[in-house]
């Protein structure tokens, strides 16, 4: 069974910075595309950003590109989002998850293992 665990979530005024971080206990972490994605209360979960197994390949959902930025580093089996000047609709619960394949992939269905998430509280 796979953990993964979020972290970094909390309280940021509009217009900051935010970084959240996952960390994997998989072995073969640097086989798998990872992926964020974000829940804002009473809506569904979306897509945030993915990065595949080898960190050469991202895609970002529209709302975020250029903005946010996913990375990770596969020595420590760990995958971030650096949030930029942070909208008020970005508040959310974020899930870091990962991917059956190792290329990014943007549909929630590609993922199998989801960790519990963290939360991010927008000030404006």
């Amino acid at each position: 069974q796979v953990q993964l665990v979020e972290s970094g979530g909390g309280l940021v005024q509009a217009g900051d910075s935010l970084r959240l971080s996952c960390a994997s206990s998989e072995h073969s972490f640097s086989t798998y595309a990872m992926g964020w994605f974000r829940q804002a209360p009473g809506k569904e979960l979306e897509f945030v950003a993915t990065i595949s197994a080898r960190g050469s390949a991202t895609h970002y959902a529209p709302s975020v590109n250029g903005r946010f930025t996913v990375y990770r580093d596969n020595a420590k089996n760990t995958v971030s989002l650096e949030m930029n000047d942070v909208k008020p609709e970005a508040a959310a619960r974020y899930y870091c998850a990962q991917a059956r394949e190792a290329a990014g992939v943007a549909h929630l269905d590609s993922y199998s293992e989801w960790g519990q998430g963290t939360q991010v509280t927008v000030a404006s």
